[in-house]
């Protein structure tokens, strides 16, 4: 089986001269955690005079200083050097689902000329660490995976007219629960589908290190110095979020007026750590990937809905093995905020979609 990667790549041009960014990032990176350009350059294998030479082309093309000095801390990233890696994370993360997917989409052509008796897993979901690492397992057993990531309601849909084997969609535990299933009701019926508990996870603020802004609820998110980037809308973060600041007393089109959106929740952490927004909205293992503070918010579940016929047969029968083996709920329980105990149980659609304290 054919596995195909696809990456992002900025340049940096100027004049006749060019310097990718993925060539000073691992230095960038290794002389904030360690405050030495030597200790750097021996972590990443190069001498000092290599390591010295790569951030002094950058600087001169650049026209700006990567490495201030800081008593008592040594080499210390300048602005300008926190803004490259942050230029690098945002790429990156703004670009994965896209990149992905296109991946999977041109192996999976190709493995059907390559492995024309093989059974594929069709899955459509909203963005999820778990759902990434079970494309990944999936890829270990060289399953061919047709992964794409949109929204829950559009996940569901395209299960509903034959598109997919899985769809994957998040629900939050307590009161709004049954409000935000209303969107799922119409396109799941307890006779053909069931759904397959992946995960429990939190979702919450994010908020950038040592709390600046002094931000303790909700309802920080009405203040007139806060910028708040935003998920799209139709996202069922988005809407969970609009309810979520109703109950607090939060105008949610006075938030979301003033908002940029981005379509994932590492490209919301991203901004945050730029600085570029005070305030963002999402699930732990994206603030912690980018060292932001987080306040918990509200638990929900994510799910995969399927047909029930289809439980006994390729590629399902494959994917629950994986669901329900224990490295793979090692692998869930690792992400910041992520619960896999009940990672591969069949619940029935009316259960999934009732309220749940």
């Amino acid at each position: 089986m054919i596995k195909i990667s696809a990456y992002a790549e900025l340049r940096f041009v100027q004049g006749g001269e060019s310097i990718t960014l993925s060539e000073i990032v691992p230095l960038l990176e290794q002389i904030r955690e360690h405050g030495s350009i030597a200790a750097a350059a021996e972590q990443i294998g190069l001498s000092y005079r290599h390591a010295w030479g790569r951030l002094r082309a950058m600087e001169m093309l650049l026209g700006g200083t990567l490495i201030a000095k800081s008593r008592g801390r040594g080499s210390v990233l300048s602005e300008l050097g926190e803004k490259l890696l942050w230029a690098h994370r945002l790429s990156s993360d703004r670009l994965h689902n896209v990149l992905g997917t296109l991946s999977l989409e041109v192996s999976q052509e190709l493995n059907k000329l390559l492995l024309p008796t093989g059974e594929g897993a069709r899955i459509h979901a909203s963005h999820g660490y778990a759902v990434d690492a079970l494309v990944n397992a999936l890829q270990s057993r060289d399953t061919e995976v047709d992964l794409r990531y949109r929204d829950s309601g559009e996940a569901v849909a395209a299960l509903a007219r034959g598109e997919c084997d899985l769809a994957g969609f998040h629900l939050p535990r307590g009161e709004f629960r049954e409000s935000c299933a209303a969107v799922f009701r119409p396109l799941l019926d307890d006779e053909i589908h069931v759904l397959i508990h992946l995960t429990r996870r939190k979702q919450g603020l994010f908020l950038a290190q040592g709390n600046p802004k002094g931000v303790t609820s909700l309802q920080d998110m009405s203040r007139t110095d806060m910028r708040f980037v935003n998920r799209q809308r139709g996202s069922g973060t988005r809407m969970l979020l609009d309810l979520l600041l109703r109950r607090s007393g939060v105008d949610p089109d006075q938030v979301h007026s003033q908002a940029s959106t981005e379509l994932t929740h590492s490209a919301i952490a991203a901004f945050v750590a730029s600085g570029m927004a005070d305030l963002g909205f999402g699930v732990e293992p994206a603030a912690r990937h980018f060292g932001l503070e987080f306040i918990p918010i509200v638990d929900e579940d994510y799910f995969f809905a399927c047909e029930r016929a289809k439980l006994d047969s390729e590629p399902l029968k494959t994917i629950l093995s994986i669901l329900r083996s224990g490295s793979f709920k090692a692998v869930v329980d690792a992400l910041a905020g992520y619960d896999g105990e009940r990672c591969g149980t069949i619940v029935e659609v009316s259960e999934g979609l009732t309220r749940t304290n």
